[in-house]
């Protein structure tokens, strides 16, 4: 059987592998030269199950009003004549009533934690490096209002198998010493030492790399443009590389492009509710290794989470929604800037900064697309939001064995299953 991937992010990469695992002929399709260059290039690098409270929660209407018209504020909208990006409003309103988060950090971690697993399995198997360190991810807070808000979805997750442990700011410290210069702020944290974190781009074109070995098709710098199609089947995928018009034909389809997804999808008639979510990030050499963290952080009042990637650190977070546009802001790059080196003045040369923007496929409820579509051989896999890098290896997996006519090992809310 022979299975086309649409896009060659961390999702797409993960997806055919698995597939090609479990002896499936299987081509990629990327708009771009190579795997990893867009949502997956610079993103946070944390494997984070513990990053499982949804932006859709019941403090969130709240904060948003707070952050409305402030440039550099965590979230911010960009109020616009888009009927998507309000209709993905709306439901993402309707998503924070304390029964429906709670039931979106159910789905996130059982994802989550699945997906740690498997690729802790995938990376032992077959031997990857990508700058990763397994020292946990550690939560704090300089605020202590938002600590207090934290605990309640910090049991949730303890109840459902993350071992979410909240601690004080001494037990913070003691983990993480990058944070001594803030230690008298710290109102308190939580640390999640089964977490990890490393490079979501040398995973992805490692694993890319090891994929064509094994016989997987990589058709770089070619672009989906359309679709050919009866009611119920997807019979081939119109292509354009260097000029030429090409139809892609496969026996099923997965579609993975990310913020892509939601247009690609209106195409044939499937209304996914997937908005671009902008993010951030900046990658700075170490200047002190004896000033800089080595434990995975997240500032939560921030909404930032900082990961160590050799002598590099990936300081990345912040949403814009606004459309596609990928042009930086500069205000906010500055204030990711400006917030790290006021928590650890010593570790980096932040002048170096290289900024990076991407867009984040975001569902209202932050809870990814994985299953069936309507039409009988086509599969979803995207809109995984901030943790793409997280559930990459589990997604795959789990779409692997939906394709296969299995049952997922994963307690999920597929698509299109039930």
């Amino acid at each position: 059987m022979h299975i086309l991937v649409m896009g060659a992010g961390v999702v797409g990469v993960t997806t055919a592998w698995f597939l090609r695992q479990a002896g499936y002929d299987v081509t990629v399709v990327e708009r771009q030269n190579k795997a990893a260059v867009e949502t997956s290039y610079a993103n946070g690098g944390q494997v984070s199950v513990s990053h499982a409270e949804p932006w859709a929660n019941p403090s969130a209407p709240f904060k948003v009003l707070k952050w409305l018209g402030k440039p550099d504020a965590p979230l911010l909208f960009h109020l616009r004549m888009d009927p998507a990006l309000w209709r993905w409003g709306l439901r993402f309103l309707m998503e924070c009533t304390p029964g429906r988060t709670a039931h979106n950090i159910r789905q996130m971690v059982n994802l989550g934690t699945y997906s740690r697993s498997t690729l802790q399995a995938l990376r032992k198997e077959i031997g990857l490096e990508y700058d990763q360190l397994q020292k946990g991810i550690l939560h704090f807070y300089t605020d202590q209002k938002e600590f207090e808000g934290t605990l309640e979805p910090a049991r949730q997750m303890r109840e459902l198998g993350c071992d979410r442990q909240v601690i004080d700011a001494a037990r913070a410290v003691e983990l993480e010493p990058a944070l001594t210069p803030i230690r008298d702020r710290i109102a308190g944290a939580t640390f999640t030492s089964e977490d990890e974190s490393g490079d979501a781009r040398k995973f992805t074109q490692a694993l890319a790399e090891k994929a064509a070995a094994a016989g997987v098709e990589f058709r770089f710098g070619t672009e989906v443009v359309g679709f050919d199609k009866t009611r119920d089947t997807l019979v081939g995928v119109h292509t354009l590389c260097e000029g030429r018009h090409e139809t892609l034909r496969a026996d099923n389809y997965v579609l993975s492009m990310g913020s892509y997804s939601a247009p690609m999808a209106r195409a044939l008639g499937l209304s996914l509710n997937i908005y671009p979510a902008k993010g951030y990030s900046i990658t700075v050499p170490v200047k002190n290794p004896d000033a800089a963290f080595n434990v995975s952080l997240t500032d939560d009042q921030y909404k930032l989470v900082f990961s160590r990637l050799g002598d590099r650190m990936r300081v990345a977070g912040t949403a814009e929604l606004g459309g596609y546009s990928r042009d930086l802001n500069m205000t906010r790059c500055q204030a990711i800037v400006r917030r790290t080196a006021e928590l650890m003045p010593e570790a980096g040369h932040w002048d170096q900064s290289e900024f990076w923007t991407g867009l984040r496929p975001m569902t209202p409820s932050n809870v990814p697309y994985i299953g069936k579509s309507h039409f009988r051989n086509l599969y979803l896999n995207t809109g995984h939001g901030t943790l793409g890098w997280t559930h990459s290896c589990g997604s795959a997996a789990a779409i692997t064995d939906v394709i296969s006519g299995r049952k997922p090992e994963v307690d999920f809310a597929f698509t299109g299953l039930n």
